[in-house]
């Protein structure tokens, strides 16, 4: 009967073992996973001088992941980001706006939505002019103006989309 005795504690031992290592890598997976990963927690990116943003198109700048652009003298720095699902939506040159691969999104010049499934307009970033260069803060988001709200820039689509509208 001891010998049942020492199996049945030497078996409670390893399961509390086992499930103690366990619960230790499942901690230490979960705080790995937690911390930030260097040069994606956002914060302040210099760009290029305000003479060099163009007035008529965007500008894009990887290092910010998004665009800049001027309009009627202010400059608008626009994150890349679609507020529908996340994808990296494109300017098209031809149309004069961007518009979204995945799921047809399409907003004017300064981020304002024009139509699709997106929520809102595209988000934007703050920024200052430091020493003559524009700095986005990619930290400091400005979310885009809900899907409905009048344009406030007066552009129409320039030419043919990129992508065909009717495709779907």
């Amino acid at each position: 009967m001891s010998e049942d005795l020492d199996r049945r504690h030497f078996l409670a031992r390893l399961w509390t073992w086992g499930l103690g290592v366990m619960a230790g890598a499942a901690a230490w997976t979960s705080w790995d996973f937690l911390q930030p990963v260097a040069g994606q927690s956002g914060g302040p990116v210099a760009t290029v001088s305000p003479d060099k943003i163009p007035t008529d198109s965007v500008l894009e700048v990887p290092a910010m992941r998004g665009y800049l652009t001027e309009i009627e003298g202010a400059t608008e720095a626009i994150w890349w980001k679609c507020p529908h699902l996340g994808c990296k939506v494109p300017w098209c040159e031809t149309s004069g706006q961007f518009e979204c691969p995945c799921h047809g999104s399409v907003y004017n010049r300064k981020g304002e939505y024009r139509r699709g499934p997106a929520p809102r307009g595209m988000d934007r970033f703050e920024f200052t002019i430091i020493d003559g260069v524009v700095v986005p803060d990619t930290s400091k988001i400005i979310r885009g103006a809900p899907a409905g709200t009048p344009e406030t820039i007066n552009e129409p689509p320039k030419g043919p989309e990129c992508l065909d509208p009717t495709a779907g």
